[in-house]
């Protein structure tokens, strides 16, 4: 199989948190025999060792056009927070909508007459993927590969619910299905379980299902000197998480003298009492995790509350041999047992109870970690998930 695919973004400098989830996707996919081409909606396409790249066809006008819409939603920003609640569900902020009209008569026909030549040039490609680009900035696109080409056109949203009308999104993301034609696909792959029928009933043909995980070569335990941190988290921000953060971190550590809790990451406000390790890389995150004898995994309220909605820091905690608590999340006993490979705590009291009892008992502490792990290697790693995507594709050839 050759797939030509479109992705959000490949270079990691860019702040996009679902980037090294694609490195790892694509790298499965190469494991598994799969040939893959890749390009970039934004960003420069970065060569690797699992696939080849071909030129982002409009870097520079990609460029400007990021600058120019963080300038209009700076300019129209307070308008769209007056009119919100006039939008109802659709949530569409007039930064948004400007941008949408400007990236459709500017930008998809660039993308158009870009993949043509691709295709032309290489027509043994078996299918097209995009991968959780601005469904909405290229509207037609996909119609036209599949009759001009016949090629069948696939479209991945990792961001579901969050991404959906109905949830407000990202501040920093864009709103990516107003005046979108989720009908121009042969087919929808979700990150979530609970969200596929939304998709259908937005006009998808068909949805499949495809979680996130973890590559073990990537995510794996690293020795440590000592595990001089008791309770820590890392991820990218408080949005949609702040209660969590507040109940899981704030709380406890103000109530827990004596215990060492440690974040690292950013926009996590103020935390008295909690230590903000400086960025690492990934093998400076590496250690972090196997220095702490419980990490915490803390997810958005729009996942959390939607059955099966998958992120990948369960899978980067499991895969890293890491004992997890959790804050409720809707669906997690599809990936990990509850009690034996993670702990859910529902309060701040709950984890104060739960943070006491697995510091003081070491070795059930490290056996949860060790069952998280196992499961992960029989089940999540992204060599499952390329040959689950690989399935998926084929009924479409």
């Amino acid at each position: 199989m050759k797939l030509l695919i479109v992705c959000s973004s490949l270079d990691l400098t860019y702040p996009f948190s679902a980037t090294p989830s694609w490195w790892q996707l694509l790298k499965g996919l190469d494991e598994i025999g799969v040939e893959v081409v890749a390009t970039t909606y934004q960003g420069r396409p970065v060569e690797s060792l699992w696939w080849r790249v071909l030129p982002n066809p409009v870097l520079r006008e990609g460029n400007l056009f990021k600058a120019a819409r963080d300038a209009i939603r700076c300019l129209v920003g307070a308008r769209g927070r007056r009119n919100r609640a006039a939008d109802g569900e659709s949530g569409e902020r007039l930064g948004d909508k400007v941008v949408r009209n400007i990236a459709r008569r500017l930008i998809a026909p660039r993308w158009r007459a870009y993949l043509d030549g691709v295709l032309r040039r290489e027509p043994d490609f078996d299918a097209v993927l995009f991968l959780t680009i601005p469904l909405n900035h290229v509207v037609g696109v996909a119609a036209h590969i599949r009759e001009r080409h016949r090629k069948p056109v696939l479209f991945y949203d990792g961001d579901v619910p969050a991404s959906l009308p109905g949830f407000r999104g990202f501040s920093t993301g864009f709103r990516i299905y107003h005046g979108a034609d989720l009908g121009e696909y042969d087919a929808f792959i979700s990150n979530s379980k609970g969200g596929a029928g939304r998709l259908l009933e937005m006009g998808a043909k068909s949805v499949h299902v495809l979680y996130y995980g973890a590559d073990p070569d990537v995510f794996r335990p690293v020795e440590v000197s000592a595990r001089d941190i008791d309770v820590f988290f890392y991820g990218h921000g408080r949005e949609y998480r702040e209660r969590w953060i507040e109940a899981m971190i704030a709380e406890p550590a103000r109530r827990m003298s004596g215990v060492k809790f440690a974040v690292r990451g950013t926009g996590m406000g103020d935390l008295d009492g909690v230590e903000i390790l400086p960025y690492a890389s990934l093998s400076g995150l590496r250690r972090y995790v196997a220095r702490s004898k419980i990490n915490l995994c803390i997810t958005r309220g729009a996942h959390a509350s939607v059955y099966g909605s998958s992120t990948a820091r369960p899978f980067e905690l499991a895969a890293m041999g890491a004992c997890m608590v959790s804050n409720p999340y809707l669906g997690i006993e599809e990936w990990f047992e509850p009690g034996s490979e993670v702990i859910i705590v529902g309060s701040a009291d709950e984890a104060v109870e739960r943070y006491k009892w697995l510091l003081s008992h070491e070795r059930e502490r490290e056996a949860i970690g060790r069952a998280a792990r196992e499961r992960f290697l029989r089940e999540h790693t992204y060599r499952h998930r390329a040959s689950e995507l690989a399935r998926i594709i084929e009924r479409y050839l």
